[in-house]
């Protein structure tokens, strides 16, 4: 029945481009139309009752088959067809340990995880305390670290003035010295600084010794006796 639709098929087929085409092309295009329809291909030979084994002693069989994961698959599919001794298929002693370790690790017992979280509340628990203490000794200390901040700034400024009165002085002194303004990075002034400044070292240790040859000179007066 197929093979007359085809034909039929085919016919009408050539009918429609017997204009177009010569009258050799389109027998020979209807004889090629008539033995595609005519074809009858040899079935395929399927073995669909008796389940493919794979020869593990064949150098051919592909290495995957070989493998006791392929026999985990043989033997869930076809049974005690596929030839595997299901013993074969389970785990030894260390794949057990193995599996026992890496269940224990990944799906911990709830004791487990009880006592995971409990710790892990603890830990948290134990920083926010000792943040809070860490926070609670620095607010003690504010007030006197503002102090020594307000005091170091007046120092510093207190000391800045100092050496611009100073810079003021040694300026008055250079021009009263050479008789003109000098620069203060000029040789000059920065010798006369120095002659001053070792001036002043010498006045220091001069009044120290003094001030000590004063104490020691001084008389040592008695402690009263007691009644």
């Amino acid at each position: 029945m197929a093979a007359s639709m085809l034909c039929r098929r085919a016919v009408v087929l050539c009918r429609t481009f017997k204009g177009v085409s010569s009258s050799k092309t389109a027998n020979s295009q209807y004889g090629l139309l008539l033995q595609t329809a005519s074809y009858n291909p040899r079935p395929l030979k399927l073995n669909l009752h008796e389940p493919y084994i794979p020869d593990k002693d064949n150098a051919k069989t592909p290495d995957w088959q070989k493998t006791a994961r392929y026999d985990g698959k043989l033997y869930g599919r076809y049974g005690s067809a596929s030839g595997v001794d299901p013993a074969s298929l389970w785990p030894s002693h260390e794949q057990l340990d193995k599996i026992i370790a890496e269940e224990n690790e990944w799906h911990p017992p709830l004791e487990v995880l009880l006592k995971n979280i409990e710790a892990k509340e603890k830990e948290e628990t134990e920083k926010r305390l000792a943040k809070e203490r860490l926070i609670a000794a620095n607010m003690a200390k504010m007030p006197k670290m503002i102090a020594d901040w307000r005091r170091e700034k007046r120092e510093t400024k207190q000391k800045q003035k100092e050496e611009k009165a100073r810079r003021t002085t040694l300026l008055a002194q250079a021009r009263e010295r050479f008789g003109y303004a000098v620069d203060p990075r000029s040789p000059k002034f920065l010798e006369m600084v120095a002659e001053i400044e070792k001036e002043e070292k010498k006045k220091k240790k001069l009044m120290k010794r003094r001030l000590k040859e004063e104490h020691a000179a001084a008389p040592v007066t008695p402690p009263a006796a007691s009644s």
